[in-house]
């Protein structure tokens, strides 16, 4: 396959980023450009460019002389994370309850259904793809592409953070909670989604322990096939 037949920079960075939000790569996991460019069938001057993208978005740490590597967030940055997700959801959904129509609401409703089903099949890939993509849903409804794209850098980081400091077995935060998010912006609420939003994200954070670091690592082409 010639490159320009093959994968994109673009590509290369959203495969690695959802996988790193599904938490297929684990934090620490090392990213070799020659087994990047062997599984996209691209050179590993591409690679490079893919890996700089994720670098800059606070993903990937290039460190000279060893590589790029999946990278670990320490428990500030953790709860930094946490803070800003708390006072950009709530503008979020805040926004949300002045511009929101009948047919956003069906597709937020019917997102909260393939959440519950997902659950009751016990999809753990799935469960952790729709729990995270709630979030970025919300975030397109409102059409800012500003906010939309800080969600998506914030949903990532959140998730490497949930790889390493997860205390529970639980692999999303809840349709439950969710949907009840759902009702308060049908409602158009406003009060009471800022303050269920921030509840349910206090609950995420509550799940983790924020005391000591994991080494989950995880086979990088099984992650990225």
């Amino acid at each position: 396959m010639s490159e320009q037949a093959a994968a994109s920079v673009e590509q290369i960075v959203e495969k690695v980023w959802l996988s790193i939000a599904e938490r297929r790569l684990r934090p620490g996991v090392q990213l070799k450009e020659e087994q990047i460019a062997a599984i996209f069938q691209v050179s590993r001057a591409r690679v490079r460019r893919a890996l700089t993208e994720l670098e800059r978005d606070g993903l990937v740490t290039i460190i000279p002389n060893r590589g790029a590597f999946v990278c670990k967030p320490s428990v500030e940055e953790a709860r930094d994370v946490f803070y800003v997700r708390r006072t950009v959801e709530r503008r979020v959904v805040e926004r949300l309850c002045t511009t929101v129509t009948k047919s956003d609401i069906k597709r937020l409703r019917d997102h909260v259904a393939r959440e519950r089903e997902a659950n009751a099949q016990s999809a753990t890939t799935e469960i952790i793809k729709l729990s995270g993509g709630f979030h970025l849903l919300l975030a397109e409804l409102i059409g800012s592409d500003f906010l939309f794209t800080t969600m998506r850098d914030l949903i990532a980081r959140s998730s490497l953070i949930t790889a390493v400091y997860r205390n529970t077995t639980h692999a999303n935060c809840g349709p439950d909670e969710h949907a009840d998010i759902v009702e308060a912006i049908a409602l158009k609420d406003s009060a009471k989604v800022a303050h269920l939003m921030t509840h349910h994200l206090e609950h995420v954070e509550a799940e983790l322990d924020l005391s000591d670091i994991r080494d989950l690592l995880h086979d990088l082409r099984s992650a990225l096939a």
